[in-house]
């Protein structure tokens, strides 16, 4: 079946559509790094991708179509990591803030519920930083890619720590 004009133009609405579904989803859904991954979430990626191929593409099975899905999903990214490195509110949107943790050697329960982290894997992530207690940290962030990092006390003035801990807790 060969792509027409009115079809192609029918892909690029219905991908551009998916693409802000499945963003907005992905950005609802929290934050994580690739290799923070449990086998649930790959699972969940991998059924999404089969799952919004055909609404992208609609009986159009083409070469055709499947090339014009891929430039439309190509350029959409280009597009938001466009606006995203020039626009600080169009990227908080987008990915989202930094989440304070832990601060001055006490774990923020309530943080880490509304991030969905368990306490299982900040003891994890201090483990793999060479931290032995969470007492030891000053500051500890979940940041926009889903990676946790860790001040420790020793480490960060205390005009510093009060600082972020105005900045964080007051948004949160």
């Amino acid at each position: 079946m060969l792509t027409t004009w009115a079809v192609a133009l029918q892909i690029v609405a219905r991908t551009s559509a998916v693409y802000l579904l499945v963003l907005i989803g992905v950005r609802i859904t929290g934050k994580r790094e690739v290799g923070q991954m449990t086998p649930f979430d790959l699972v969940l990626l991998l059924l999404l991708s089969n799952a919004v191929q055909n609404a992208m593409t609609g009986p159009d099975t083409s070469l055709m179509g499947g090339a014009v899905a891929a430039i439309v999903l190509l350029s959409m990214n280009w597009i938001v990591a466009a606006f995203s490195s020039r626009d600080r509110a169009f990227r908080r949107v987008v990915q989202g803030t930094p989440s304070l943790l832990i601060h001055d050697g006490e774990l923020l329960m309530d943080h880490m519920e509304h991030e969905h982290i368990t306490v299982d894997e900040v003891l994890r992530s201090l483990r793999e930083h060479g931290i032995g207690s969470v007492q030891e940290v000053a500051l500890g962030v979940l940041e926009v890619d889903g990676s946790l990092s860790f001040l420790k006390k020793d480490e960060l003035p205390e005009e510093v720590r009060a600082r972020h801990r105005t900045r964080f807790l007051k948004r949160n």
